[in-house]
C-alpha cells in the first residue's frame, strides 16, 4: 500500500486523493443571497445527510487552496443564515459545472450558467426549477475547520421545507432512482450517473441475526468459483437451508446432470458451485444454499 501522511505531500494532492477514494459524493447544488439581494449558486460535493429528526443537511465550503480565500456562499450564508439545496440531475449537470466557475461576487450564477431562478416559501434565496428537489434550509452553525486553504467550513443546515417534483415519485410513494437521474462526483473531473446499470440493489434486513461469514462451511469459503459478494450474500443468510431445500434443489435438472456426470468428483463439486453462482445472482440464496450443501456429501473416490 502507498502510504501518505497529511502535511507530507502539497495540500492539492492530498485533496485529490481524498476526493478520488471517498466517492462518489451527492452534489449540493446551494443558491444563497447577499445582504445586497444578489442571488448567488455554486455546486459542493462534500455534502450529505446527517439526521431525519431534525432533518439536518450539511455540506462544507473550503477555502481555497490557491490563495486561503473563502467562498460567495459562505459570506452570504454568514450574512443571511439562509439556503437552499437543490439536487443535480443528468439533464443539468454541464450547466451546474458552469455555475462552478469562480465568477466575482456580483455576477448571478443563474444568468451565466442558465437555470431559472424560482420563489421559496419560507426563505430568502430562490429555488432552481430544472432541479427536481429543492431544500429550504436555516443556517443554525458554521463550524471552521481550519484556518489554511482546503481547510473546510461545515454549514449545518436545518430543512424547514422540501419540494420534491411528483414525476419522480414511484408507485409506492418513494423516489425513484431512475427517475430522479442524479449526478455524484468522484475525484478529478469524473462524475458518475446514478441509473440505469448504475443501480445495484443490496437487500440486508438488519433487525434479525444472521450466521455470518464464520459460520459458513470452508468449501464455501474457499471456492474457487464463487466470488465474495456471493459468499456476502450466504453470510447473510438467517439459518443454512434444511432438508426441504435440499430436496429442491436435488430435483433441479442442473443439479441432476451434474450428480449424474461421469467427471472427477472434483470436476462434479465444481459444476454444483457454478450452479450455486448462478442461483446467486437470481437473488436464489437459499437455494444456492441448498446445491453447496449436496457438492459437499460428494466425496472423493
Amino acid at each position: 500500500m502507498k502510504k501518505i501522511d497529511p502535511g507530507t505531500i502539497p495540500t492539492f494532492d492530498f485533496h485529490q486523493f481524498i476526493l478520488g477514494s471517498v466517492a462518489p459524493r451527492p452534489i449540493a447544488f446551494v443558491s444563497t443571497i447577499d445582504e445586497n439581494g444578489t442571488p448567488n449558486l455554486a455546486p459542493y460535493s462534500f455534502f450529505n445527510a446527517f439526521s431525519s429528526n431534525p432533518p439536518v443537511l450539511i455540506f462544507s465550503s473550503n477555502r481555497r487552496v490557491q490563495d486561503n480565500t473563502t467562498k460567495d456562499t459562505l459570506h452570504n450564508i454568514e450574512a443571511t443564515r439562509q439556503c437552499v439545496i437543490n439536487v443535480v440531475t443528468y439533464s443539468m449537470v454541464r450547466k451546474m459545472a458552469v455555475a462552478s466557475v469562480e465568477f466575482p461576487p456580483q455576477v448571478n450564477e443563474f444568468e451565466k450558467a442558465g437555470f431559472t431562478p424560482i420563489p421559496s416559501d419560507l426563505v430568502r434565496p430562490p429555488r432552481v426549477k430544472e432541479s427536481p428537489v429543492h431544500f429550504e434550509c436555516e443556517v443554525f452553525d458554521i463550524r471552521p475547520l481550519g484556518e489554511h486553504g482546503g481547510a473546510g467550513n461545515l454549514v449545518f443546515c436545518r430543512v424547514l421545507r422540501m419540494h420534491i417534483d411528483p414525476q419522480i415519485i414511484d408507485h409506492r410513494g418513494r423516489i425513484d432512482p431512475h427517475r430522479i437521474d442524479l449526478m455524484g462526483r468522484m475525484g478529478r473531473s469524473y462524475y458518475v450517473r446514478c441509473s440505469g446499470e448504475a443501480i445495484y440493489t443490496v437487500v440486508q434486513p438488519v433487525t434479525q441475526l444472521v450466521i455470518g461469514y464464520d459460520a459458513l462451511p470452508d468449501s464455501v469459503k474457499t471456492s474457487d468459483v464463487l466470488t465474495a459478494n456471493d459468499i456476502g450474500l450466504l453470510a447473510g443468510l438467517t439459518a443454512w437451508p434444511d432438508a426441504s431445500w435440499i430436496s429442491r434443489a436435488r430435483q433441479r435438472t442442473d443439479v441432476q446432470r451434474a450428480l449424474q456426470s461421469d467427471q472427477s468428483t472434483k470436476s462434479r463439486k465444481r459444476a454444483l458451485h457454478q450452479i450455486a453462482h448462478t442461483l446467486l445472482q437470481m437473488s436464489q440464496r437459499k437455494l444456492a444454499a441448498a446445491v453447496l450443501t449436496i457438492a459437499d456429501t460428494l466425496e472423493e473416490p
